[in-house]
């Protein structure tokens, strides 16, 4: 089963693609994918579903995960994100993917074993669970830890 974990934002989505072998995770790629923050919206986000519908097309995962949306103070960062989270989900479902969303709480809880984990916490665990991968950034890692916490999550 290949997974894609994905961590949207409008301006960096972080993406990861792991194989599960039964229980068994191998690090496959991962990356982030960056918008021109001086760029209208329209162009941000075709950036966004383009590059996703890039990863799918090279990676070929079974299914995708991607974080739910949280709400911040500030409103229109919250709308910034559910446009892009949209044009996230939007790539996937142009390649017919099945696309799980999982808390930000619930997967910190999967991979580190406390939904209060830091940032921190997660890359440290990932480096235990992935030895040798290069992560690309912080997103990318947040997106592999959504598709792990999407495969413990899958067999419980």
């Amino acid at each position: 089963m290949v997974i894609l974990g994905l961590d949207p934002s409008l301006s960096c989505t972080g993406w990861g693609v792991i194989r599960v072998e039964g229980t068994r995770i191998v690090h496959i790629a991962n990356g982030q994918v960056k918008t021109e923050p001086k760029a209208p919206m329209p162009e941000r986000l075709n950036h966004l579903h383009d590059a996703v519908r890039a990863v799918i097309d090279a990676h070929v995962p079974d299914r995708a995960a991607c974080e739910e949306v949280f709400a911040n103070k500030n409103p229109q960062s919250t709308l910034k994100l559910a446009q892009a989270r949209g044009a996230v989900l939007a790539a996937c479902g142009a390649s017919s993917l099945t696309v799980n969303e999982h808390a930000a709480r619930l997967v910190k809880k999967a991979v580190v074993g406390t939904g209060g984990a830091d940032k921190n916490q997660v890359q440290a665990m990932l480096r235990v669970l992935l030895p040798g991968a290069d992560i690309a950034g912080a997103d990318a890692a947040d997106a592999l830890a959504v598709a792990i916490a999407d495969a413990h999550l899958a067999r419980s």
